[in-house]
């Protein structure tokens, strides 16, 4: 999402005479966008702040601002910290403009919105060129799950237009791009209903959309909720090769007594049943999750739940994280911290002993299958090397041969890690 917001904001600040710079030590302007969702990010941006407060005391006419989640959350607070010239919340971007002129406005832009999704500012991409990009097509979030601090610094959710969504994907598509995910906070509640009689969209049908553009172009989304995800997405992806078979579906815990206590509106027996129907109408597709480990009363037998859903719905790939309040949340106002750190870091141990387990174990039953992949750049461990993403979001590293990057070629598996397949191109070039 950050990545998505930062192209926005390079876009409206490029229409104004601004150019992106490769290095800090070369920009007369350094825009930090943050994230709060966990508190070790916002303990690096603080970091990073001390480094541009070195950089003032050399250059006095720096600026420094602060973008994002942060400055909703903590506001004028940060233009306490020396390097800290302004402050912009993720609804206030359009501000950005008139808060660096020559008669700067309000330092601090924070307020929220119920209807701003930058539709209509097309993303400068080419601060990250490639041939993979990111398409936002909501803002904010409705579900006021227990730890989460996202509807409290990005708003209510809204959707944005469909057709904006297609003109940016089919710009992007033009332009030689040849994947997109589609973002939100929560995919599937994404519903415009414009003003007149026209039915609403829902996310499946704009998904389909997106998908008809061009069977040349990858499409994925993230994230879905669990209790939102419905059959009608799964049979979209189904009936469209180029949607990619995998699903990010985050659980979070394995204890009904949890997931209570969170808020998410489901029940592990829910959980396993979306899992059941993603197995049952797409045979094949991978599944990733989000997991937590010690929220606030977690019991040893709740952490034995988590361990056993894990175990039965066999993730391929989790982000695993131990629980860190977050100001001003559900959980912060109404319940205690109260398993101790050293407990919650030993079961977040164990979560992630287990999915090393279960990743290595779905990565092992796809060696010596054949797949389709995206060249999307060369291997970090080897220039000999191109990398590229399965339909089912497994990262492949294989020798380049004569392919180019933004090339489709077709790999068989030769080997793997419990992080990545190793193969070797069988077919190159076959559709570019």
């Amino acid at each position: 999402m950050n990545v998505s917001d930062s192209e926005v904001v390079a876009r409206l600040l490029s229409d104004h005479g601004y150019r992106p710079c490769d290095l800090p030590e070369d920009a007369r302007v350094i825009l930090v966008n943050t994230c709060s969702i966990r508190e070790n990010a916002e303990k690096r941006v603080m970091a990073r702040l001390d480094y541009f407060g070195l950089m003032k005391r050399q250059d006095p006419q720096l600026k420094v601002g602060i973008l994002g989640c942060m400055a909703t959350r903590l506001k004028e607070a940060l233009l306490e910290h020396p390097a800290v010239d302004f402050v912009a919340g993720p609804d206030s971007y359009r501000h950005l403009p008139g808060m660096l002129g020559p008669s700067p406005t309000a330092p601090v832009q924070v307020k929220l919105s119920a209807t701003e999704t930058y539709a209509d500012i097309k993303p400068y991409r080419e601060l990250s060129r490639g041939v993979t990009s990111f398409v936002t097509i909501m803002r904010g979030c409705n579900n006021m799950c227990a730890y989460c601090i996202v509807p409290y610094v990005r708003g209510r959710e809204r959707s944005r237009d469909p057709l904006s969504v297609e003109e940016e994907v089919r710009d992007l598509f033009a332009g030689g791009f040849r994947e997109v995910t589609l973002l939100g906070q929560n995919v599937n509640s994404y519903h415009w209903k414009p003003g007149d009689s026209t039915a609403p969209v829902t996310f499946a049908q704009l998904l389909e959309r997106v998908a008809g553009i061009s069977s040349l172009l990858r499409v994925r989304y993230t994230t879905s909720h669990p209790k939102d995800m419905q059959d009608d997405v799964l049979r979209a992806m189904a009936r469209y090769p180029n949607i990619c078979k995998h699903i990010h579906l985050p659980v979070q815990s394995g204890s009904n007594q949890m997931l209570k206590k969170m808020n998410r509106g489901y029940t592990r027996e829910d959980y396993l049943e979306r899992i059941a129907s993603i197995r049952r109408i797409l045979p094949g597709c991978s599944i990733s999750s989000d997991i937590i480990a010690g929220f606030c009363d977690e019991t040893p037998e709740d952490h034995a739940q988590t361990l056993s859903l894990m175990k039965e719905a066999r993730f391929d790939q989790a982000f695993m994280f131990h629980y860190s309040q977050r100001p001003n949340t559900l959980a912060a106002r109404h319940y205690q911290d109260n398993v101790p750190e050293d407990v919650k870091i030993g079961r977040l141990n164990e979560i992630i002993a287990l999915q090393n387990l279960l990743s290595l174990e779905s990565n092992r039953a796809d060696v010596d299958k054949e797949f389709e992949v995206l060249v999307e750049g060369v291997s970090k461990r080897s220039r000999e090397d191109y990398f590229g993403r399965t339909g089912t979001n497994k990262v492949c590293v294989f020798p380049h041969g004569n392919s180019t990057v933004g090339n489709y070629v077709r790999v068989k598996v030769k080997s793997c890690t419990a992080a990545t397949l190793k193969a070797e191109i069988i077919t190159e070039n076959n559709r570019s």
